[in-house]
Parts: structure tokens; C-alpha cells; sequence
């Protein structure tokens, strides 16, 4: 995209998450939900399709430009970003790296107007961190398949009109070579959902099971054609890192936000008759904070222009989203911290970030798995004994 062109696009979101989405998020958190109005704002201005490429009716950004845009997006509450989150990430992403030419032209307009809402459908209650054991199954059936299994913690699902499904396709494979991944709607027969979940925190961000009771879908809604079958876990992994960096740009968007909160409050607040800035000791939480926000930011960046050239697009992502993911926690701590007995009361905004942080370490691979991820790219063979 044209330089002007981009910075336009930052302002408008800039603009529209700090002057409306704000003012607006004590509502979202009583009401579990983002309002409408806020929805449509975000389709007409393209929020849907940010990473989906212009010759499918996306704006078509470059890694390096979605993690600048993924800051703004983080100055306000995640379950924002996570409305249109899935559209250009793990499940739009799922068409870009591995679907037909006939998958991509049918789908991804729609996904990039808001028209349509996908979801990434591959954790299972007995299949988390480690996707290689998920056992819902794919059957082939005459011309097509059918599916039975049962997906946990699915974000946008409630709200979903298709579903990238990863089913084991193969069962005398090894784990992560016999899984297929399938293009369902919701509507199809068989299909249902649990009740959302009640999270501790990012209210507003809808996730929750989905049961596969012998759903039936045609051949054409295999990922990828014949050449995705069994193709599946390695679609899974490429989508997973590119939403790893996009991930630890909102965490460092979430980052500057806390910054400002606690800089707003030290500076304001009186104790002994001065504000709680002139102590060192809180300049030293608010020091710590602001270097971890750097670090971070400037990691995030150095890591998408390596994936937007290709050079590193696996531990790049995971030491990103690892190293990301943790500060914004620690950011939030000292946060809360700064404001005292503030700080922990309902409907002081650091509280609420507070817990809408902590899940960043968990999903899309928990910190664990990006440690383990980085020192495999480190060591090697040796890693693996």
C-alpha cells in the first residue's frame, strides 16, 4: 500500500477506536457484547478484510503494516480486534495459505466486506497446545465427508457462517500427517454450539464448543482440493504464526494504552501532599513498564519485516509472541500496582486490562510452546536428543 495511503488508514482507526470505541467500553464489559453500531463502523471501513489482498476486496497490508495497525487496534478493549480478528487471521489465513483458487474467489470477498464471518475451528478439550492429537474425524463418504468431533474455546463461532474445520482424515498416519482441513457452514446439518463461555476477562469476545454431529460436506469443501488433503496440520502452523505476530503487536498496543493509564494516574495522584510521580520507587515501575513496551515493540517490528521477506516466518513469530505476551502482563501488574486500591476496583480501566491480558499467554500456543519452538530454531537437532 502507498505510504499516504496507510497512514491515512492508521489515522482513521486511530481516530475511531479512541473517540468512539472508548467511551464505549464500560459497555461492552456489562454487556458482554459489542454494540452493532460499532460492528457496521468497522465493515465500512474495511476492518474485515485488512490482510486479505486487494484482488479479493481486502486492503491488502503487508505484515509490517498489520502489526502497526494491530498497536491502534490495541488502545481499546481486544474483543474489538476479535470481531474481525479471525476474518483476516487464522481463518482467512486458512484460504490464503492453502485453498483453491475457486475457495478463495467464493470466500474471501465476502469474508473481507464482513459479509461473512469465519472461524478457525482446530482446539479440541483434549487437543490444545499440541494440535497433532485433535481426534474429531473426516470419513469420505461417496463425494464427500463426514464429520464428527466436538471444537473447544472456538472464537466467533456464536456468530460464525463457516468454519475451517481440521478433522483427522488419516488414522493410520503419523499424529501430524493424517489431518485434512474443511470449509463448514454453520448451518449444515449436524452443526450446533454450546452457550458462550464466561471468561475472566475480554468480555465482548465471543468463544465456545462446537459439536460435529455427522456433518456432511461435498468433496469441493476440502482445503486445498485433493493436493490439502492430509495437508492440514501444516496449514494450521503457518496460519498460527502469522496470528503469533499479529497477537504481540496488540499486546504492545495494549501496552502503550497501560503506559498512559499509569503515567495519567501517577502524575494526577496526591500522596504526602505531592504526586506519586515524584517517588522513585514508582518511577521505577513506571521505568520498567516503558522499557518492556520498547523492547516489545521493537521486536514485534524487526519480526514482521523478517516475515514480510520471507527470511524468518517461524521464530520470529513465536519470539514475538512470547516475549510480547509476557510484558504486556508484567506492564499490566505494575499498572494496577501504581493505582493502588484503585486499581482494583470494577470499572477503573486497568483493572479490566488487567485480566484481558492474561490470556495472551495461552492462546494460539501458550508461552510454553514458543519457548519450546525458539529453542528447537536455536538448537537444532540437538533439541530433540
Amino acid at each position: 500500500m502507498d505510504p499516504s495511503d496507510f497512514a491515512d488508514v492508521l489515522a482513521s482507526v486511530r481516530e475511531f477506536v479512541r473517540e468512539q470505541v472508548v467511551p464505549r467500553e464500560d459497555e461492552i464489559e456489562e454487556a458482554d457484547e459489542v454494540p452493532e453500531s460499532l460492528r457496521a463502523a468497522c465493515k465500512a471501513m474495511g476492518l474485515y478484510g485488512f490482510a486479505i489482498p486487494e484482488s479479493y476486496g481486502g486492503i491488502g497490508l503487508s505484515m509490517s503494516e498489520e502489526v502497526e495497525l494491530a498497536m491502534e487496534l490495541g488502545w481499546t478493549t481486544p474483543s474489538l480486534r476479535s470481531l474481525f480478528g479471525t476474518n483476516n487471521g487464522i481463518a482467512g489465513q486458512v484460504l490464503l495459505t492453502g485453498g483453491t483458487e475457486s475457495q478463495r474467489a467464493g470466500w474471501l470477498p465476502r469474508l473481507a466486506s464482513g459479509e461473512v464471518v469465519a472461524s478457525f475451528a482446530l482446539t479440541e478439550p483434549d487437543a490444545g497446545s499440541d494440535p497433532s492429537s485433535l481426534t474429531t474425524t473426516a470419513v469420505r463418504d461417496g463425494e464427500g465427508f463426514v464429520l464428527s468431533g466436538t471444537k473447544r474455546w472456538i472464537t466467533n463461532a456464536p456468530l460464525a457462517d463457516v468454519l475451517m474445520v481440521f478433522a483427522r482424515t488419516d488414522p493410520d498416519a503419523s499424529p501430524a500427517r493424517g489431518i485434512s482441513t474443511f470449509l463448514v457452514p454453520t448451518d449444515a446439518p449436524g452443526v450446533s454450539f454450546s452457550q458462550h463461555d464466561a471468561k475472566m476477562g475480554q468480555r465482548g469476545s465471543w468463544t465456545c464448543e462446537v459439536y460435529l454431529d455427522d456433518v456432511r460436506v461435498p468433496a469441493e469443501n476440502l482445503v486445498g482440493g485433493d493436493e490439502g488433503l492430509h495437508r492440514g496440520y501444516v496449514t494450521a502452523l503457518k496460519c498460527l504464526a502469522h496470528g503469533r505476530l499479529h497477537i504481540a503487536a496488540l499486546c504492545m498496543g495494549m501496552a502503550a494504552r497501560l503506559v498512559h493509564e499509569t503515567t495519567a494516574f501517577a502524575s494526577e495522584r496526591e500522596q504526602g501532599g505531592h504526586p506519586i510521580a515524584t517517588y522513585q520507587l514508582v518511577q521505577g515501575l513506571v521505568a520498567d513498564s516503558v522499557t518492556d513496551w520498547h523492547a516489545g515493540r521493537a521486536l514485534v517490528r524487526e519480526a514482521a519485516k523478517a516475515y514480510d521477506d520471507g527470511s524468518d516466518k517461524v521464530t520470529g513469530p513465536s519470539t514475538a509472541k512470547y516475549f510480547c505476551s509476557e510484558a504486556v502482563g508484567r506492564i499490566a501488574d505494575r499498572a494496577v500496582q501504581v493505582h493502588g486500591g484503585s486499581g482494583y476496583m470494577r470499572g477503573v480501566p486497568v483493572e479490566r486490562i488487567y485480566r484481558d491480558v492474561r490470556l495472551f499467554r495461552i492462546y494460539e500456543g501458550t508461552s510454553q510452546i514458543q519457548q519450546v519452538i525458539i529453542a528447537r530454531g536455536a538448537l537444532g537437532k540437538a533439541a530433540r536428543g
